[in-house]
């Protein structure tokens, strides 16, 4: 397991809060971002990483797509409740 070299960043919200649903359903990236390709998401392995590091914005279509995959609320990946 590689751990992140840069510290988070400022960009969006849920990036924090997607990697650590991620990791409690036993996910890995590669698992997340092929769902993600199903219900018609494209996103690379870099712009997951970024994602989850908040160095890359989020669209509102993806935040949709992983608060579904992960069985969350969005108002949870939005930090506005706690699960």
């Amino acid at each position: 397991m590689r751990l992140r070299k840069r510290s988070l960043g400022d960009r969006n919200l849920v990036g924090a809060r997607v990697e650590a649903s991620r990791k409690k359903k036993g996910m890995k990236q590669k698992e997340l971002l092929a769902q993600l390709q199903v219900r018609g998401v494209d996103m690379n392995a870099s712009g997951l990483s970024k994602l989850e590091g908040q160095i890359r914005y989020v669209t509102d279509i993806e935040l949709v797509a992983l608060a579904d995959i992960l069985e969350v609320s969005i108002d949870y990946l939005l930090g506005k409740e706690k699960q």
